[in-house]
């Protein structure tokens, strides 16, 4: 395992409760290798020079604009390996020039260390560039997810933002939600029933149809009024922003 943050935490200690363990974890940061390795019961190495060069795979699963530089490193030596990342939004392509064997392994959730999760609930998708690849990579996907769909690069990009506009836009909102309430000595979790049914309504029909609020009927008096009450810039040019999409999402339906 090539990285030992949220993702590659997850998907170690995952692929551990399915017998198929990493045999050894990479990270730049030694205190992070080391802690992840101690609950895979593998060695732990910060230098990248003294990663074993025997694996039948290596799993790449660190910053985005690391990958390439990260398997050039690797490549050397390794010709027989496969090399598979776990990025949403980066191209299989990251490997030409490098991998002779090559694969992408995308498990679509939000990650954070200490959070348990169900891993075969989440669903992971995957892409390789050679049969040799394909049958790996499928393996250790169909080890950990119940749920596994190929995919290629193009179509993940997409998936992989429409996550992004899912999980870490609609996330900074429930911050923004979260600052507004404290300053007035409000707990969040008050609204968690909303939050709760705006997800089960969201899974259960178009979002389209499940907007409500006043920017859906353009109830000019109520925005403004909200609009004077937020304080920060950037969450009062958000609410404008969010309340024109919405808007004009629901004048072009009716058209």
């Amino acid at each position: 395992m090539i990285g030992s943050g949220n993702l590659a935490t997850h998907l170690s200690l995952a692929l551990h409760g399915a017998g198929m363990s990493p045999c050894q974890v990479y990270s730049p940061t030694l205190s992070h290798a080391s802690l992840l390795a101690s609950k895979l019961g593998c060695p732990f190495t910060d230098d990248i020079g003294e990663v074993m060069t025997d694996a039948d795979a290596y799993i790449i699963s660190i910053k985005d604009d690391a990958i390439h530089e990260t398997a050039r490193q690797l490549a050397k030596g390794r010709g027989g390996a496969v090399f598979i990342h776990t990025a949403g939004s980066v191209s299989i392509d990251v490997f030409n020039g490098v991998a002779e064997h090559a694969a992408v392994l995308y498990p679509m959730q939000s990650f954070t260390k200490g959070r348990t999760l169900c891993f075969k609930d989440i669903p992971c998708f995957i892409e390789a560039t050679d049969d040799v690849s394909m049958h790996t990579v499928s393996q250790l996907a169909h080890a950990v997810c119940d749920k596994v769909v190929s995919i290629d690069s193009d179509k993940r990009k997409q998936l992989h933002l429409a996550a992004v506009f899912s999980c870490n836009l609609t996330n900074h909102c429930y911050h923004i939600a979260e600052k507004i309430l404290q300053s007035e000595g409000l707990d969040f979790r008050i609204l968690e029933p909303l939050i709760m049914e705006t997800a089960r309504k969201a899974c259960s029909m178009s979002p389209h149809d499940a907007q409500t609020g006043p920017m859906v009927r353009n109830d000019v008096g109520v925005m403004q009024r909200q609009l004077d009450l937020i304080t920060d810039p950037l969450a009062k040019e958000i609410y404008q922003l969010m309340a024109k999409s919405i808007y004009l999402d629901a004048q072009n339906e009716e058209k």
